[in-house]
C-alpha cells in the first residue's frame, strides 16, 4: 500500500483488485472510531436525561404529583423522537446525494449544541413557563439531528467494513453507545452520591449536559478528517449527477420499490430499541418511583453501570459470532430469549434487593446486547447503496419514534392506569414476537457484499476473495 490514489474515485488507502474493494485496515479503524465517538456523545445525553428524569421533572415541571412530573419529563424525552423521522427524511437522502461524512459532521455538532444548551436553561422557578418550552426546543434540535446520525453512522461503518468482518466492526458502533451510557451513568451516580438534593436541583444537574459541548467538537473534528466511503465513492463515479437528484425521487424509490425492506427494518428496529430503552431509559425510574422502597438510587445506578460494562465486554464477540454463524440465527436467539425471559427478569427486579435487581437487569442487558452487536451490520444490508442512508434513516427513525422513544412514557401511563407492575415484561414479549417475524423474512447478509456494492475485503483476504 503506497498511500496514493490507486483507483479513480477512491481515497488513499482504498484500491480495487479484480473488482473487489480492498481497504487499508488503518483507514477502517479510523472510520469506525469516528463513527463510534459520535455515538458516545449522542447517547451520553440520552442516558443522562433518563437517569436524571426525576430531578429534571422537579426543575422544569413543578407539581404536587410526582407521576405528573415524570409524565411531563418523559413526554419531553419522547418529543425528540417525534421529530426524528423528519431528521431522517432530511439527512438520510442528503447523505445519499452529497456524501456520508458531511452529514455526520453536521449531525454531530447539532446534537452536542442541543445538549449543551439544556445545561444553560434557567429553571421554572426563574423564568416560569419559558423553561420547559426552551427544554422542549433543545430536545427537538437533538431529535432532528439524531434522525440523521444513527442511520448515517451505521451506513458509514458498513460501507468501510470488509464483508467477512462487518459484524465485528459494526458492533463497535454500539460499543460507543454503551460507552456514552456508562459515562453518563457514572457522572450522574457521582453527582447523586456527593451532592445534597438542594445543590443537585440548584446547579449540579447542569454539569453532565455542559460536558457534551467539548465532546461534540472532538467528534466533529474526527469525522471531518475522514474521506468518503468506498461504496459512495464508486456510486459518485458511476452517477456524475448524483447531487442533482432530488429527495423526492429517492423517497419514491424507497416507499414504492423497497417497502418490504422498510417493514423488515421497522420490525428489527422495534425489538432492538424497545429492549434498549426499557433497560436504559425506563428501568432507573421503575426502580425509584414505581416499586416499594428497596435499593437506593445510587445502588441502582451502580448496578446499571455494571450491567452495561458486562455488555461492553461481550458485544464485539457477539458481533464476530454473527460473522461466523450468520446474523439471522444470532438475532433470532435474542428474540426467543425476550419471549421466554422477560417476565422472569421483571419479577426479579420487582424484589428490589441488590442481588435480584442485578440478576434481572443482567438478563435484560444480555438480551439487549444480542441486538446491539448485530443490528449495525444487519440493517444497512437491507438497502442498496444509492438509497442506503435514506432508506435506513427513514425506516429506523419511524420505528424508533413510534415504539422506542415512547417506552418510558407508555410504561408510566400503563402502570398508573392499571396498577400492574408487570407491563415491562409484557411489552418486551410483544417486541420479541415482532422481532422474530422480521428476522424470518430478512435475508442472511453475513459474509456477502452490500446490495449495490462490489465485494469488499481486507488486504489479507483479497487473494482468496478474488478466487
Amino acid at each position: 500500500m503506497t498511500g496514493k490514489k490507486e483507483d479513480p474515485g477512491f481515497s488513499p488507502g482504498v484500491r480495487s483488485v479484480g473488482g473487489i474493494t480492498v481497504v487499508d485496515p488503518s483507514l477502517v479503524r479510523r472510520a469506525v472510531a469516528a463513527a463510534a465517538v459520535g455515538n458516545v456523545t449522542e447517547w451520553f445525553d440520552f442516558g443522562v436525561f433518563a437517569y436524571m428524569a426525576t430531578t429534571i421533572g422537579k426543575v422544569f415541571y413543578p407539581s404536587s404529583s410526582p407521576t405528573a412530573q415524570l409524565l411531563a419529563t418523559f413526554g419531553t424525552f419522547a418529543a425528540a423522537f417525534l421529530v426524528r423521522p423528519i431528521g431522517g427524511m432530511f439527512f438520510g437522502p442528503l447523505g445519499d446525494r452529497i456524501g456520508r461524512t458531511k452529514v455526520l459532521a453536521t449531525t454531530m455538532i447539532m446534537m452536542a449544541a442541543g445538549t449543551f444548551c439544556i445545561g444553560l436553561i434557567p429553571s421554572h422557578a426563574t423564568i416560569g413557563l419559558a423553561a420547559p418550552v426552551l427544554l422542549l426546543l433543545a430536545r427537538l434540535v437533538q431529535g432532528f439531528s439524531t434522525g440523521g446520525e444513527y442511520g448515517g453512522a451505521m451506513t458509514f461503518i458498513a460501507e468501510y467494513a470488509p464483508d467477512r468482518r462487518r459484524g465485528f466492526l459494526g458492533s463497535w458502533l454500539e460499543f460507543g453507545t454503551l460507552t456514552g451510557y456508562i459515562f453518563g451513568a457514572v457522572i450522574v451516580a457521582v453527582l447523586t452520591a456527593t451532592m445534597s438534593d438542594d445543590a443537585l436541583l440548584s446547579w449540579g444537574w447542569r454539569i453532565p449536559f455542559l460536558i457534551a459541548g467539548p465532546l461534540g467538537v472532538v467528534g466533529m473534528y474526527l469525522r471531518l478528517k475522514l474521506e468518503e466511503t468506498p461504496a459512495f465513492a464508486q456510486l459518485v463515479e458511476t452517477h456524475e449527477r448524483r447531487e442533482a437528484e432530488s429527495a423526492k425521487t429517492e423517497f419514491r424509490e424507497i416507499f414504492v420499490r423497497h417497502w418490504p425492506a422498510m417493514l423488515i427494518c421497522g420490525a428489527l428496529v422495534l425489538v432492538f430499541n424497545v429492549t434498549n430503552y426499557m433497560l436504559t431509559a425506563y428501568m432507573p425510574t421503575y426502580l425509584s418511583d414505581e416499586l416499594p422502597p428497596g435499593i437506593s438510587d445510587t445502588e441502582s445506578s451502580v448496578l446499571q453501570i455494571v450491567v452495561m460494562a458486562v455488555m461492553l465486554v461481550v458485544i464485539t464477540f457477539i458481533g464476530s459470532a454473527s460473522d461466523r454463524f450468520g446474523r439471522k440465527p444470532v438475532i433470532m436467539t435474542g428474540c426467543i430469549a425476550l419471549v421466554v425471559l422477560s417476565v422472569p427478569s421483571v419479577l426479579l427486579i420487582q424484589q428490589n434487593t441488590v442481588p435480584t435487581v442485578f440478576a434481572g437487569l443482567m438478563i435484560m442487558g444480555l438480551m439487549l446486547v444480542v441486538f446491539s452487536a448485530t443490528m449495525p451490520s444487519t440493517l444497512p444490508a437491507l438497502f442498496p447503496t444509492n438509497i442506503r442512508q435514506g432508506g435506513l434513516s427513514v425506516s429506523f427513525n419511524i420505528s424508533v419514534s413510534l415504539f422506542g422513544g415512547t417506552v418510558a412514557t407508555v410504561m408510566t401511563a400503563l402502570i398508573a392506569a392499571t396498577g400492574d407492575l408487570m407491563w415491562p415484561g409484557y411489552y418486551l414479549i410483544g417486541a420479541g414476537v415482532i422481532g422474530a417475524i422480521g428476522v424470518w423474512f430478512a435475508q442472511e447478509s453475513a459474509g456477502r457484499p452490500l446490495p449495490g456494492s462490489p465485494a469488499s475485503a481486507a488486504p489479507d483476504e483479497e487473494i482468496s476473495a478474488a478466487r
